[in-house]
C-alpha cells in the first residue's frame, strides 16, 4: 500500500493536486503528497501568526520537554519505519540510513539537554551614578514565525535540525521539505503532534511551485528562515528576505584534503573512502579535493582506486550497499558529464568515469584534473574524488583556497608545526586533523562561509539564533 500524505494545517481544506514520490534507485513509485497552494501557504502563516501573537498560550519550557521526551520515545519505536522510508525515497543505503534516524533521535534528545541547561546573562550595574539601584537581567524568548525549508539528501536528520530547535525555542514553525523527499518529514511532523504539541505549532506544506515557496519564504511575518540547500537558491532567497527577517543559511562547497608526506596509507585510505564516496558523495562537505605530495600520489591513488572499486554499489535497500544511487537520472548525467569533461582537459581517470546505469555511477577518482574544471572549482555532489599532486604544502594550501566555498577541511599529518600551520592557513570553518571532512556530531558549530552559507548550524547554535534575550532593568531603593 502507498503512503500519502496531506498538508499539516489546521483548519486547510486538502487540495486536489499531489505530488509522486520516486524510489531514486528503480523509480518505482512509493508514496504521493498533497501540494499546496497560495490559499494554504496564508493559511499555515495566520495559524503561527495567531499563535505567536497571544503570549498567554506559549508554551512553557517544560512542556517543550514533556513533547520532545514523548518524540524521542515515539522515534526509538518505529524507528525501522524511518529507516525503511528514508532508504526509499532517498536512497540512502541502509547501513547509512540507520545512522540517519539514530543522529536524528540524538539530536531531539539534545534539544531536551540544551532546554535544561541554557541559561541567559546578567547586566552589570550600580557600578556608577546612573546605575545605582539598578538591577538587570535577560530571559529567553522564541525569536517568532520559523520558516524551514530543506534538502533531498538527509530527509529526515535536516529536518529534526531545522523543525526540534525551533519547537524546543517555542517558535511555530512552517516547514517545506524537498520535493524529492518530503515523506520522512510529514512522518515527523505528524509524530510531533501524535506527542502532544498543540496543533499550529509544527505545519508542514509542499508547495506547488517555487514561486508559491518564494511567497512563503518572503513574507512579513516571517521572524526567521532556515535554508539547506543549493547556494544558488538561498542566496537568491536571502536576497528577497523582508527586512526584519534573519535567516541562516547551509549550502555545501569543495572540501579539501591535505595528505603530508608519506602518508599511513591503513589510516588514510579508509577515511578518504567514506568521506568521499558515503551516500554517493551527496554531502555538503563530502571529501572531494585531496593534495597529495608528488612522491606519494600515484601510491595513494592506486590504494584509493582499489578500495573504491571493491564498494559495493546497488539497491539501497540491500544490506551489503555501500554506495547507492544519486536523487535522479539528471543529476546522474551531469556527474558524468563533469566527469569526462575533466578527463577531455587532461585529468587521468584511476577508476569509475561511467554510469552504472540510469540511477548508479561508479565510485571515480581523478588526478590532476585542471583548476578550471568543474570537479575542481564547484561541488561536484556525487561519488567523485579528485587527487592534486603538491611540490610544496603551502603551495596546496593556496589552492585549497582558490575556489569560493569554504567550510570543513582536513589535514592528515603527524607533524604538529604542519598541522598548525594548515589550521591556520586554510579558510575553512572547521579543519579536521586525521579525519575526513564530513566528520559531525550534531552540538558542533556546522557552519558554512563564502558562498557556502550564513550563520552556524548546530543544535545548541540554531536554538539560539532561534531565541532572543530580552532584558528586564529595575529601580529600586532596596538596590
Amino acid at each position: 500500500m502507498l503512503l500519502h500524505f496531506n498538508a499539516v494545517i489546521p483548519g486547510n481544506n486538502h487540495g486536489t493536486r499531489t505530488k509522486t514520490v520516486f524510489s531514486p534507485f528503480n523509480r518505482d513509485v512509493v508514496g504521493t503528497v498533497t501540494t499546496s497552494g497560495n490559499v494554504d501557504v496564508e493559511k499555515a502563516l495566520i495559524n503561527a501568526q495567531r499563535l505567536f501573537a497571544n503570549r498567554t498560550t506559549w508554551l512553557t519550557v517544560s512542556e517543550r520537554i514533556k513533547v520532545l521526551q514523548n518524540l524521542t520515545a515515539m522515534m526509538h519505536a518505529r524507528f525501522e519505519e524511518l529507516v525503511i522510508l528514508a532508504v526509499r525515497e532517498g536512497g540512502k543505503p541502509l547501513i547509512d540510513s540507520r545512522v540517519e534516524v539514530s543522529r536524528a533521535i540524538e539530536g531531539v534528545e539534545l534539544c531536551v539537554d540544551c532546554l535544561k541547561t541554557q541559561t541567559s546573562g546578567q547586566t552589570p550595574m550600580a557600578i556608577n551614578q546612573a546605575s545605582e539601584g539598578k538591577l538587570s537581567f535577560s530571559q529567553l524568548e522564541p525569536i517568532g514565525i520559523v520558516v524551514a525549508v530543506s534538502a533531498f539528501n538527509h530527509p529526515l536528520n535536516l529536518i529534526v535540525h531545522q523543525i526540534a530547535p525551533a519547537i524546543a525555542s517555542g517558535c511555530p514553525v512552517i516547514v517545506k521539505p524537498a520535493a524529492a523527499t518530503p515523506m520522512s518529514c510529514f512522518t515527523f511532523v505528524n509524530m510531533v503532534i501524535e506527542s502532544g504539541l498543540p496543533q499550529g505549532w509544527c505545519q508542514c506544506l509542499l508547495t506547488e511551485s517555487n514561486e508559491i515557496a518564494e511567497a512563503l519564504i518572503t513574507d512579513v511575518r516571517v521572524d526567521f528562515f532556515s535554508f539547506i540547500g543549493s547556494a544558488k537558491v538561498g542566496w537568491m532567497l536571502n536576497s528577497k528576505l523582508s527586512p526584519g527577517t534573519r535567516c541562516a543559511l547551509e549550502h555545501g562547497g569543495a572540501a579539501p584534503v591535505l595528505v603530508d608526506k608519506s602518508p599511513n596509507l591503513q589510516d588514510l585510505i579508509p577515511k578518504l573512502l567514506k568521506g568521499g564516496f558515503y551516500h554517493a558523495g551527496q554531502v555538503c562537505v563530502s571529501v572531494q579535493r585531496v593534495f597529495v605530495h608528488q612522491s606519494d600520489v600515484q601510491e595513494v591513488a592506486d590504494a584509493l582506486a582499489k578500495a573504491a572499486n571493491s564498494l559495493i554499489v546497488d539497491d539501497p535497500l540491500n544490506e551489503d550497499t555501500e554506495v547507492g544511487p544519486l536523487i535522479n537520472t539528471k543529476e546522474v548525467v551531469r556527474v558524468d558529464n563533469w566527469v569526462k569533461d575533466a578527463i577531455a582537459a587532461g585529468a587521468q581517470l584511476i577508476c569509475g568515469g561511467e554510469m552504472l546505469s540510469e540511477s548508479l555511477y561508479a565510485p571515480t577518482v581523478l588526478v590532476n584534473p585542471p583548476d578550471n574544471c568543474q570537479v575542481s572549482q564547484q561541488e561536484v555532489f556525487g561519488p567523485v574524488v579528485c587527487i592534486y599532486t603538491y611540490d610544496s604544502i603551502e603551495q596546496a594550501i593556496i589552492r585549497a583556497n582558490a575556489v569560493p566555498f569554504s567550510f570543513q577541511a582536513s589535514i592528515f599529518s603527524d607533524n604538529l608545526d604542519i598541522v598548525l600551520m594548515a589550521y591556520k592557513q586554510l579558510n575553512a570553518s572547521a579543519v579536521m586533523v586525521n579525519e575526513h571532512t564530513a566528520f559531525r556530531v550534531d552540538w558542533m558549530p556546522f557552519a558554512g562561509l563564502k558562498e557556502s552559507g550564513l550563520g552556524v548550524g548546530g543544535i545548541p547554535h540554531t536554538m539560539k539564533d532561534m531565541q532572543v534575550e530580552k532584558m528586564l532593568v529595575i529601580n529600586s531603593k532596596q538596590l
